[in-house]
């Protein structure tokens, strides 16, 4: 296997000046989307992705992002942390060939990533560095960057996928969702709310990284955050993107593969970390508008991520696939559990956020 990857990615290494016989490829699988190597050479340890072209249709406009981003935040805040790619000796930052198109990065020497969030000190350090990212690039201007994945957080456009879904759907799956597919039609004010942020020009767009899971945070040897990493998503936004994000895959102990409901729980304290983290960095950014936002973060994503899998589920899996019959069925009534006792403690949340905030910076 080894041999096989040397094979694959040695070209690629090449034309990225990486010449010397002396490396070793390791496979990381952790990722979901690109495929990702551990490169050493050179003394030197790097990154390789191969960017999933079915997923990132532009590569080209990922890789001009982060060009741009790289180059504000080398101007203004020339300290901060910024993986970005490496330029090879012809000065580009992809390599197509035809195993696909690649970028090398630098190895943060000391770090470490983490797969789930099993602490509120983890909650709020990566909060904290979501909320730095965000806060370092208030002043550029998020317009200026390309959407990589057009409508991702479009909940208007989600809805509609969702009620075409139910004029098109089998009547067998149409009644085996039929109580799920009620709740989510309870719950269209969720979607005015949205509607209403669109018309709303006190909620700016933020350049907002929008993929927030833990994995996508870099720590230290003592568990401190350092910065964000994976950053193909990052494009123009709103801030409650990548609180909701953190609030779904944070909140609850239980993934939403978990098919007993017994165990998607709620983690107060986690909330509250997740609040302390953010707001340390984006709370003097953020607008009073956008501050009265921060708990219907948490209903906008995970509402949305309900209806993404019941829409799949009523258009028989095309988008997410299905292991077996009713997984995205059983993947939907999991969000709409959290859902639930998210929304339940609305005035739990409520006391946090004005104790947290009555507390010294």
């Amino acid at each position: 296997m080894l041999e096989k990857q040397n094979y694959m990615v040695g070209p690629i290494l090449e034309r990225f000046g990486l010449n010397t016989g002396e490396r070793s490829v390791q496979s990381l699988d952790s990722g979901l989307i690109n495929k990702t190597w551990k490169v050493n050479a050179n003394s030197k340890s790097y990154i390789l992705q191969r960017i999933n072209t079915h997923v990132f249709k532009r590569p080209e406009e990922i890789d001009e992002n982060l060009s741009k981003l790289k180059k504000y935040l080398k101007q203004q805040f020339p300290d901060y942390l910024f993986v970005a790619p490496i330029a090879a000796p012809d000065g580009l930052t992809l390599i197509e060939s035809a195993d696909g198109v690649f970028r090398l990065f630098d190895f943060v020497d000391g770090s470490r990533t983490i797969d789930s969030v099993k602490t509120s000190s983890e909650a709020f350090e990566a909060a904290r560095q979501f909320g730095k990212f965000s806060r370092l690039l208030s002043g550029f201007n998020a317009d200026d960057l390309a959407y990589t994945l057009p409508d991702f957080h479009n909940l208007t456009l989600r809805y509609e996928q969702f009620t075409a879904a139910l004029a098109q759907g089998s009547e067998e799956r149409l009644e085996n969702a039929r109580e799920v597919i009620e709740f989510i039609k309870a719950n269209e004010s969720i979607v005015q709310t949205y509607n209403k942020i669109l018309a709303n020009s006190s909620i700016p767009h933020r350049v907002i990284h929008h993929d927030t899971k833990i994995s996508n945070v870099l720590f230290d040897a003592d568990n401190k955050g350092l910065c964000v990493i994976d950053l193909d998503t990052v494009m123009p936004g709103f801030y409650i993107s990548d609180v909701g994000d953190m609030m779904r895959t944070y909140l609850s102990p239980a993934n939403e593969e978990e098919t007993d409901l017994s165990q998607v729980e709620v983690r107060k304290d986690f909330f509250a970390a997740i609040f302390k983290g953010y707001f340390s960095e984006m709370g003097v950014a953020l607008t009073k508008a956008e501050k009265d936002l921060f708990i219907y973060s948490g209903e906008f994503i995970i509402y949305m991520q309900a209806i993404r899998f019941l829409t799949d589920y009523l258009n028989d899996d095309v988008y997410y696939g299905a292991r077996y019959p009713e997984h995205n069925l059983n993947r939907a009534l999991n969000q709409i559990t959290l859902l639930v006792k998210y929304m339940n403690l609305t005035a739990d949340f409520e006391e946090i956020i004005k104790v947290a905030l009555a507390e010294p910076a």
